[in-house]
């Protein structure tokens, strides 16, 4: 099942999307703002979102600008704005698809449906999620309810070891040899 975002400051819109995707069954989630949506994203595994431009609090630019730092989540941007620049600036800083107010619904679904399939052939995601916290491996950055946390090479590397294996319990050894690259000398009680 496909977990989707819908992210509009439109309630009746949402709403709408709602309805229309839930028969298709997929999971649906939804914000009035930029930064509900990614609050959202920190927390919950979201295979697409539709996110609109002009929002009140944080609007879908700054959102998506946000977002890229530790996410590359398909995203179609819907929007009243349907200028050439306002397109050309969507998908410059990281939107995946543009489709302009009034839709017509087949077309949002067969956008929605052409991500997907592109997300499902490509490799696994680079980032491990626990909660609040976002650890991408590509950008090596750790991010906490959309905040970045400043870590050092060797606190990044055993956060990363130990959300590999949340259930496991590791030894100093397993830690000191995966975060420092080097043989453990001393005693593991």
């Amino acid at each position: 099942m496909y977990q989707i975002l819908l992210c509009d400051d439109e309630k009746d819109i949402v709403t709408a999307l709602e309805i229309y995707l839930r028969n298709d069954d997929y999971k649906i989630f939804k914000a009035y703002n930029g930064a509900d949506a990614l609050k959202i994203l920190t927390e919950e595994e979201i295979h697409l979102v539709l996110l609109d431009i002009m929002m009140p609090h944080m609007d879908g630019i700054a959102a998506l600008t946000k977002l890229r730092e530790f996410s590359n989540v398909p995203v179609i941007l819907l929007t009243a704005k349907s200028e050439d620049i306002d397109k050309v600036l969507g998908l410059t800083v990281g939107a995946d698809d543009y489709i302009t107010k009034p839709f017509e619904l087949e077309e949002l679904y067969a956008r929605i449906s052409v991500q997907l399939r592109k997300t499902s052939q490509q490799a696994p995601s680079k980032c491990e999620k626990y909660k609040d916290l976002v650890l991408s491996k590509q950008k090596h950055t750790v991010m906490v309810k959309g905040y970045d946390l400043n870590l050092t090479r060797q606190e990044f590397k055993i956060l990363e070891l130990l959300l590999s294996k949340p259930d496991k319990v590791f030894s100093k050894q397993e830690i000191y040899d995966y975060a420092w690259d080097d043989y453990y000398i001393g005693e593991d009680k």
